[in-house]
């Protein structure tokens, strides 16, 4: 059985995430980072409540052979273009740094659709970018996960995204399938199913192809 490492797990894919491989006998251990307490507990979970500018001081125990990482946020939220910069290129390279260290074999990257890293669109670009920072480390398996807009119910909500849900899933039917919205469960369940099969290689994993999990 292995340990599995789950990092923005408040958030839309992160919290679904944990859940699942909290039920999974596949992992006998999970750890979550979270800035704050979570609302619940099981037996199997220990909880890293840090800052990501303090994680090097407990790195020892991210220890895990596969990591999740569901960290995201929109420009909007971060305020500035450097805070985006810092949760979405910053802390997942460092995460990757460290877990590298540590001994990690697996790494599952959430990025999006349409990341590029030479993207003129500074959001596509900075996804784009951590990409391949992380591709350069050197895991065992890496795998990019590129959704569509996320389907699902956050616990911390973002403004306008509701809305753009109600709109995606009322013409969801006339969009390609590889930009169709998709149901955040999907994404989770793709992760933990790609871990559990212990493949060599780097990967990336369009929309369309999540939307069959």
């Amino acid at each position: 059985m292995a340990t599995a490492l789950v990092v923005g797990s408040t958030g839309l894919i992160g919290n679904q995430l944990l859940k699942l491989v909290l039920e999974d006998d596949h992992y006998s251990k999970v750890v979550a980072i979270s800035r704050s307490p979570l609302q619940f507990s099981n037996p199997k979970l220990k909880v890293i409540t840090a800052d990501f500018k303090s994680l090097a001081n407990c790195k020892e125990e991210l220890k895990a052979e596969d990591v999740f990482c569901c960290l995201g946020t929109t420009i909007k939220k971060a305020k500035s273009k450097e805070a985006f910069r810092e949760i979405d290129f910053e802390y997942p390279l460092l995460v990757a740094r460290l877990a590298k260290e540590q001994g990690t074999l697996q790494y599952f990257l959430v990025s999006a659709l349409g990341a590029k890293k030479t993207s003129s669109v500074f959001y596509n670009h900075v996804k784009g970018e951590v990409e391949k920072a992380i591709e350069k480390i050197g895991f065992k398996s890496y795998h990019i996960l590129r959704p569509s807009l996320l389907l699902g119910s956050r616990i911390e909500k973002r403004e306008g995204e509701q809305s753009m849900q109600k709109v995606f899933t009322a013409i969801n039917f006339l969009i390609p399938k590889k930009y169709k919205a998709i149901e955040s469960i999907k994404v989770a369940r793709a992760m933990v199913a790609q871990a559990k099969q212990n493949t060599s290689g780097n990967f990336i994993h369009e929309s369309d192809e999540l939307q069959g999990f």
